[in-house]
Formats: structure tokens, C-alpha cells, sequence
């Protein structure tokens, strides 16, 4: 019973987490949908603005533009190197964790040879002081 609550457990975490990740998915295609609505103007090239229905290219807007698409790699490069930062760590942590691990295990290998050395010498020390006792025992009946 309680091997399957854990897996039970895992399961409904990793509904949750996919969830959550197709909620922020969804979100950030909304954004870039919108930013791409909201901008596409500006980005047409000079010779595309000359109809008269679109507007005429401005030089603030095509500043503002570069402006924002700089913000916006020094935003993410930032965040990729934090990123990487992490994953760096986070794969020496990984490391750290499995040779602990694999030490753990041959602590516990050599208690549990301790251990069994220790009771096989119990039980030789009570067989012999049962042969005295009985050989006492024998002395003192005769």
C-alpha cells in the first residue's frame, strides 16, 4: 500500500507541473502574439509604408523598436546565463549527491559486515561459556 501512495503521489505532481507548464506556455504565446500585432507596423521595411494604408514609418518609432529589441537580448542573455548558471550547479549538486549516495552505501556494506562479525562472535563467547558452565557444572556433581 504504501509503495503505490508515492507513485500516486509523483503522478499527480507531474500532472500538476505539466499543467502549469502548458498554463505558462499558453501565456507566453499570447504575449508574443500580441507584442507582434502591436509592433508589426513599425517593423514593415520603408518600402512597404508607402501605400496609403499604412502609416508612415516613424524614426522615434524605429528607435523605439531597436530600443526594445536590445532590452530584450540583454533581458534574455542575461537570463540564459543564469540559466546555464544554474544548470552548471545544479549538475555538480547531481554529482555531489550520487558519489554521497554510493558512499552511504558502502557505510552501510561495511556496518552490516560489522555486524554479522559481532554476533558470530556473541554466539562463540555464550557456546564457550556454556561448555565451562556444563564443565563446572560436571566438577562440582562429582
Amino acid at each position: 500500500m504504501n509503495a503505490m501512495r508515492p507513485e500516486k503521489i509523483e503522478g499527480t505532481e507531474t500532472e500538476t507541473v505539466d499543467t502549469n507548464l502548458a498554463a505558462v506556455t499558453e501565456v507566453e504565446a499570447g504575449i508574443r502574439d500580441f507584442v507582434r500585432n502591436d509592433i508589426a507596423y513599425l517593423r514593415r521595411p520603408a518600402s512597404t509604408t508607402t501605400t496609403t494604408d499604412a502609416p508612415p514609418l516613424d524614426p522615434s518609432a524605429e528607435a523605439t523598436v531597436n530600443n526594445v529589441n536590445s532590452l530584450i537580448q540583454r533581458v534574455a542573455g542575461t537570463s540564459l546565463a543564469e540559466i546555464e548558471n544554474l544548470i552548471s550547479e545544479l549538475e555538480s549538486l547531481r554529482d555531489l549527491l550520487h558519489a554521497e549516495g554510493q558512499r552511504v552505501q558502502r557505510e552501510i556494506s561495511g556496518y552490516a559486515q560489522l555486524s554479522q562479525a559481532a554476533m558470530k562472535s556473541t554466539r562463540m563467547i555464550a557456546d564457550n561459556v556454556s561448555q565451562w558452565k556444563r564443565a563446572a557444572d560436571g566438577l562440582r556433581n562429582s
